[in-house]
Formats: structure tokens, sequence, C-alpha cells
């Protein structure tokens, strides 16, 4: 995978709370070597993203729309403390917007970028490589 997308919404509670590109390219590359946290069906997982400074299992959840080795785009960040976990009613809305998401295409995403403040970041072979 060479680049993945966060949702305007999501770009702005990762930076607000301190989660790196790098802990995002992390968690893609658990998802991408077949290490997934949570797969909640219809084209969405969740994986856990290490708070700054510190580690995974206290930090915070992502739902992401994936296709291994195809796309991911960050949806949903939440801090475990705050949230357990998203409900049945937003499990489904998460489920149908990665359908249609999935269903576009890198053209069609990339006017996402420009028009709605998505933000896309870019991934090289040798960072791919090296994620455990």
């Amino acid at each position: 995978m060479k680049h993945f997308y966060l949702l305007k919404e999501f770009a702005r509670a990762a930076r607000r709370s301190g989660v790196t590109d790098d802990a995002l390219r992390e968690a893609v590359g658990r998802a991408e070597a077949g290490k997934i946290d949570a797969d909640l069906g219809g084209g969405l997982i969740k994986q856990r993203v290490a708070r700054p400074d510190e580690g995974r299992s206290g930090g915070f959840r992502t739902i992401i729309a994936y296709r291994r080795g195809k796309r991911a785009i960050f949806m949903h960040l939440f801090a475990k403390a705050r949230q357990s976990n998203i409900g049945p009613a937003e499990l489904e809305t998460y489920q149908k917007l990665a359908k249609a998401y999935q269903a576009l295409d890198d053209t069609q995403l990339d006017k996402l970028v420009s028009r709605r403040g998505w933000r896309k970041i870019e991934q090289d072979d040798d960072q791919e490589a090296h994620i455990s």
C-alpha cells in the first residue's frame, strides 16, 4: 500500500490527541502483516494506536475502512478510556460508509482530499517492509 487517507474529522482528532503519522503507518503495517486487532465486518477493522510516548494497550482505537494491499481510510479515533467500543448503529453507519469509500477510485479519493479536507499519507516501500 503506497498511501492511505484520513477523514477530515479523524485528522483533526489525531492532531489534537498527538497521534502521529508514524503511529498510523504502524497500524496499517500491522494490518498488512495480518495483525488486525478486530475485524468488524463490512470492510471495517479496528486497530489500536499508541498514545504519544506510551504503548498501544491504553491508547487509542481507530476504525478503518480497509482492503489489504489496496486502501486504508481512517474514519474514527477514540480513546479506550473514554469509549469502550462503538455501538451497533455506529457500526452499521461506518460499514455503509466503508462500502461507499471502497468503491471510489484514486482520482475520486484525491478529490475528497482537495475538496473535503481529507489528508493523504504517503508510505514508501521501505516503511512498509519494516513495520512490525
